[in-house]
Formats: C-alpha cells, structure tokens, sequence
C-alpha cells in the first residue's frame, strides 16, 4: 500500500455541485427530455373505480382523431403486479393512447369511455379489519410492567397518507432494437430497474440497458418500477416504434406510491426519577391488497431508549388502493412522531425536562437487537443542539410565552435511522492525458452524487478534483445499488474509494519496477501521490505525474474495475446515524395557525464528505418535516378511492412563506465499522424528527397535545 496523502483531504471540503451550472441553465437532461426519433407520445386511461372489472372500453371518438396512431386495451405481453383484467385500484391504467403529438394523446385518452363492474371495495383504514400481526417484539413483560410503573403515558397518534410530489414527474422513453431495449426513464436504480423491465417484458437480463443522469427528486416514488413504466415499453414493441410515455400530476399521485395512513398507540411507563420502565408500541398501516410493501413503524422503538420491557406489534389494513411505497424515511418517521411525542408527554407529566428524560434513558448498548453500537452521540446531539438553540430559555410550563396574540413554544425530538450498506462496483481510468474517469451504476435524485463521488475518488487516486470526471445512471455502468435507504455514500462511496485505491496503487507499483522512472528501486510505500504525482516520501524532488509514467509505457490509460462488498459489521454492530432536532413555533391564539419561527438540528452521521451537500440535504429534510407536521395530508374519496387533493393547489407542502431560519450542525466524527471511508446515511435521518419537534413545540405553546398529524387550526381551537 502507498502512503497516506500528503494533503488535505478533498473528502470534508464544502465544494460546490459539479452539475450545478447544468441544473440552472437547463442543460441537464431529464428522461422527458430524450430526444428519440419517431418517438410517439402515450397518455394512460386510468380506472374510475376502485375495485371491479372492465366490461367494455370505448375507444371510437378517440380513434377519430387523425393524430393517434394507436390505443392500446391488451396488456397481454407484459407481466404486471396485478391481474390488468381486474381493477383494483382507483387510477389504475386500463388503456394507452398513443399518438404523434402530447396534445392529441392526451385529448385522445379523454374521449375513452370505460365500463365497468364494479365490486365491493374498502378504501379506508378507519373501517377496514386489521391483520394479525406483520411484525411484532418483546422483551420481558412490558404490559406488567406499565401497569406497575408510577408515571404513564399512553395515547394514540395519527398521520395521513403522504404524497411524493418531487419537481420532475415520472417519464419513460422506451425504444426497441429487435429484443434489445433502451429506456430512458426517472429511476433511482438503473441497475434494478434493466433487471425488472428484462424480467416483465420476457427478454434476457443484459437486453435492457436504463439511462437515468438526471433525477429531478423522487423521496421513494422512483425506487421502483411501476406498471406505467412496463406499459411504456410494452406499447413501443407493439407498435414498433419508440414511446414516450408522460404523467400528469394528478396521475402521479395514483400510481407511484405514498407514505401509508398509520395509526398508533405509544404507552411508556417509568418511576418518578424518569428511568424507563417499559415501552409498549402498537401500529396499524394502510397497505394495498397486490403489494408486499408494509411501513414498518413500529420497528425502530426497540433500540432508541433503555427499558428492560418493551412490545410491538404492527398490523397491516388490506385496501383496494395503489400500493404505498418507501417515502424520506420510511417508517422512522412515522414511528418516531409517536415515540418521541410520547417521551415529551412523559416528561411533562413528571416534571422533567424533556432532554434530562432523554438523557437519564441512554442505552448502552441495542437492546432491539443486542449489539453494541458502532457509534452512537445522540447525547452530544442533545447537549450540542441545546447550546446552539438556547433550549435553557424554554419554560417548562406552556402558555407562557406570549408576544401579543402569539403563543410561543419550544420543542425537542430525538431522531435515528439505521445504516445500510450494500455490495456495489465502480471503475476508474487514468488517460495519458491526465483525466480521469470514474464509473458506477449509481444514480443522483439530488443529494450531490456527481459531486461527492468525484472528491472521494480525487482523494484515492491522489489528484486534483477538476481532473475527475464521474459518471452515473446508466445500467451498462458497473452495478450498484439503488438510492435509497440513505446507502449511496456508504455504498458507492466505498467501492470508488477502493476501486480508486486500487489503481493508484497500480501506478505506484508500475512506477517503482520501471527503470526509465525517477522512483524505480523504491518500496511502494515509500511513495506518496499528490495531485497526480507520484512523490518519493524522502526526496520531493524525485517523482513522476501518472501521465508521464503512461505515455513512456505508450499506454493510453490504465483502469481497474471492482466490486467491493462490506464486511460483516451489520450482525455485530448496531449501526445507526442520530439526530437531536430543535423547533420554536408560535400560535395564534386566536385563529390556532401554527408558524414554525426557526429550527435547528444536530446530527451525529459519521464523516461528512462535503458540507455543504449535507446542509443542503438537513435543509431540505427540514422543509419537508415541517410539511409532514403542519400541512400535508392526502384525502380519498372513499365512494370510488379517488385521490380528490391530487393537484399542487389542494394537496398543501411547505412553500417560502412556510419556511423559516433553518440551520444545522454535523458533529465531526467517523464510523469506520460501518465502512471504510467512515460515512452515515443522511438523507432519511433529516426528515426524522421534525415533525415531532414541531408537535412538542406546539404543546409547549398552547398545553394542548395534538396527536394526530397534521396540525391544523381546528385541532387548536
């Protein structure tokens, strides 16, 4: 191995995105924006019913139209998740329409006329029958214990379904050559999505290639792909001819997944000094009747606190509704509102500040899976977080903060979110030129991807940043897992670091066998790399760029490819990043309107690789735990399971005027059991928390606890 770099580290620098200038001036290349020929343009039908069959489809008026070229009824030929003879969700698609222009696909799909039979059909958690449980834990006899404990709490919380609403809308471009397809599509694993499309359409894994670039945000609704998609490239080999196929708004929010409806009861008993008796978490969610994915909120409770009796238990509604999804941090969110609500209860009816309870009822180790943490400063969170808020100016009885009609409120939250990483590969090149190359299946739905990446690999390799040129979002790249999970910087972040240190050290050895090369008789580490040279450690004036070394050889670049897979840290360690997340709000009394005035949050997750990047992303989490707590909420109408808030006017997020001084810190530090360049995921983590932060204010404002989310003026009134 060579020698460490004698540098700073570009690797926790704040450098600014290296496709920001694209993004601003338009040249970034979303998949609508896929210039393909001969492209026609599709536009979904979508079921009107929730549940039933399709006894007839109309399509004359539509054909009329001298621009559409085809409507498709038979989805024969593709393999969907559902039976597409049956509806069984409202939204569902039951005919494409194709045509040579947006306008007459989209004019076309509105004259389809669709007859149905329709069937009994359940929409609404509130009157459906729950499952037995879908995932439970125990640990000594908590119901004994709560029932012995001197201080209770024990109440029942409520969050509406949440929309993804991410700027750009699913689009998909499918084009076939023979039995080989290329899509261009919103995806956040173009690894994973070649293999669902080769899997669906009947055509062999590496005949699908997915080109994705671009991602203009996604929380979760791209981690799959859904029917539309399939459709896309199913419609294109039928017509034989390349498709373009485009959502609305309103259809995104029928058929690409939500954060489900949840229902819970939290109850924590503990003595009067605070020490934690026992944790009893209960939850129901909304899941659709042809989807396997369950919002697992009850599954982060058995770790976060020290108690020698804890239960859970989660059970499942089966609906006739759109399957839900993964959303910015799935099921932590959720869970955590109800936990952490739950402990500033507790403190409140024990006299206790709301972090001395936190504090007084730190694990030492995870007793959910009894493992002792990689690292775990969520106490420093609590403590640093405090000082930078002023947490010491909160008065621990409500109501008594006013500035004229004003209530004003602090609040707290704890947040976590487990670590994961995954095997991923990536390759490097060096050019005899000087350039360098770096490539991996990854995508960027937004957190700086091309950017992070890029200063990760510059650090292996020993080069400067500008050098580097890094490449995603393409299925031919080297595989990798998908963005999700908050795994990308573990994940990928490790394999280029390997793959990059396993080319420098390529160049290193090369260099000390060749004898035309001024560091020939030297041990490799006995050399350092900086900026693209390769240095004697002893002698600054001994040495040789990379360039200089290929061009003698008459190489025209030296590469290396690598699949890097983590160790087995994960069942020794509990490895989770921490958040401690601060908000002040005020209440008008008069008219119950709730304003969050400013937040902060201190976050333990490993090493930050860039900054600015993770300020951006607390940001961002920020925002949208402030919309999860205060405004979104999506409403069915249960007579026939249509979303009726499905547009950006009715269904309510965060805008300027919502959004106040935000701000965070990241506690310096690394976890390098969790992987080898000492990172936590970040994305997930920042959204956790917040909403409970807000409801604790609220309380802390008006002494009225409001357990079911959103927090809006006829809950306060």
């Amino acid at each position: 191995m060579t020698a460490p770099l004698a540098r700073r580290a570009l690797a926790g620098q704040a450098v600014p995105r290296v496709d920001g200038r694209q993004k601003v001036t338009g040249q970034a290349r979303y998949a609508a924006d896929a210039d393909v020929a001969d492209a026609q343009f599709a536009v979904l039908v979508g079921a009107t019913v929730a549940r039933g069959t399709v006894d007839a489809v109309d399509t004359a008026p539509a054909r009329r139209i001298p621009e559409v070229v085809d409507i498709v009824t038979d989805f024969a030929g593709v393999t969907l998740p559902y039976d597409p003879r049956q509806v069984s969700a409202f939204g569902q698609a039951v005919a494409v329409v194709v045509a040579t222009t947006l306008e007459s696909a989209s004019h076309g799909a509105s004259l389809v006329t669709v007859r149905y039979s329709a069937q009994s059909q359940i929409t609404d958690m509130d009157t459906g029958d729950a499952s037995a449980s879908a995932r439970s834990y125990t640990r000594g006899d908590a119901d004994r214990a709560l029932r012995s404990s001197a201080v209770v709490t024990d109440l029942r919380y409520a969050m509406e379904r949440h929309n993804h609403n991410p700027m750009e809308i699913s689009a998909t471009v499918a084009r076939w050559e023979g039995d080989r397809l290329t899509v261009w599509d919103k995806v956040q694993s173009v690894s994973g999505a070649s293999g669902q499309y080769a899997s669906a359409l009947g055509v062999p894994a590496g005949n699908v290639r997915v080109i994705s670039p671009f991602v203009g945000g996604a929380f979760g609704n791209a981690g799959r792909v859904w029917p539309h998609q399939l459709i896309a490239a199913h419609v294109a080999r039928r017509l034989g001819r390349p498709v373009k196929l485009l959502l609305t708004r309103r259809q995104l929010y029928a058929v690409t997944g939500y954060r489900p409806r949840s229902r819970q009861r939290v109850a924590i008993g503990a003595d009067r000094s605070g020490r934690i008796a026992a944790i009893v978490h209960e939850g129901s969610v909304e899941v659709s009747r042809h989807s396997p994915y369950v919002d697992n909120v009850t599954g982060g409770s058995s770790s976060m606190y020290q108690a020698p009796n804890m239960r859970s238990a989660l059970r499942t509604v089966a609906l006739d509704v759109n399957p839900g999804n993964q959303m910015r941090g799935p099921g932590h969110l959720s869970g955590n509102f109800a936990l952490e609500t739950a402990m500033d209860d507790l403190a409140h009816r024990l006299g206790l500040d709301p972090i001395e309870l936190r504090l007084r009822n730190e694990p030492t180790r995870d007793q959910g899976e009894d493992l002792p943490f990689s690292t775990r400063r969520l106490a420093e969170c609590l403590r640093s977080g405090a000082k930078r808020f002023g947490w010491s100016r909160r008065e621990a009885e409500p109501r008594l903060v006013r500035e004229g009609s004003q209530l004003i409120g602090l609040g707290v939250a704890a947040a976590s979110f487990v670590t994961i990483v995954s095997p991923c590969a990536a390759s490097a090149r060096v050019r005899a030129d000087g350039a360098v190359e770096i490539h991996c299946g990854v995508s960027d739905i937004g957190p700086g991807t091309y950017t992070a990446m890029s200063q990760v690999g510059a650090d292996a390799l020993g080069v400067p940043f500008h050098r580097v040129r890094f490449t995603l979002g393409d299925s031919e790249l080297p595989e990798a897992p998908g963005q999700t999970g908050s795994r990308t910087m573990a994940s990928a972040g490790s394999s280029v670091h390997h793959v990059g240190t396993l080319l420098r050290d390529r160049f290193v050895r090369m260099a000390v066998t060749d004898p035309g090369s001024p560091l020939h008789g030297l041990v490799p580490g006995d050399v350092n790399v900086l900026d693209g040279r390769m240095v004697a450690r002893t002698d600054a004036s001994r040495g040789e760029r990379y360039e200089e070394l290929l061009r003698r050889r008459r190489l025209a670049d030296l590469s290396a490819e690598q699949q890097w897979t983590p160790d087995a840290a994960s069942e020794g360690f509990s490895m989770h990043a921490y958040g401690a997340v601060f908000a002040e709000v005020a209440v008008d009394e008069s008219l119950g309107t709730v304003r969050v005035r400013r937040m902060f949050a201190s976050y333990d997750a490993g090493r930050i690789v860039n900054p600015l990047l993770a300020r951006s992303q607390a940001i961002g989490g920020m925002v949208m735990g402030i919309g999860a707590a205060l405004l979104e909420a999506t409403h069915l109408d249960h007579r026939d399971g249509r979303i009726v808030n499905a547009n950006m006017a009715d269904y309510l997020v965060p805008v300027n005027a919502d959004v106040p001084e935000l701000d965070a810190e990241y506690l310096p530090g690394e976890d390098m059991i969790a992987d080898p360049i000492g990172v936590k995921g970040i994305g997930e983590l920042v959204v956790v928390g917040v909403p409970a932060a807000v409801a604790n204010a609220v309380f802390n404002a008006t002494g009225r606890r409001v357990t079911d989310l959103p927090i809006t003026l006829d809950k306060l009134m």
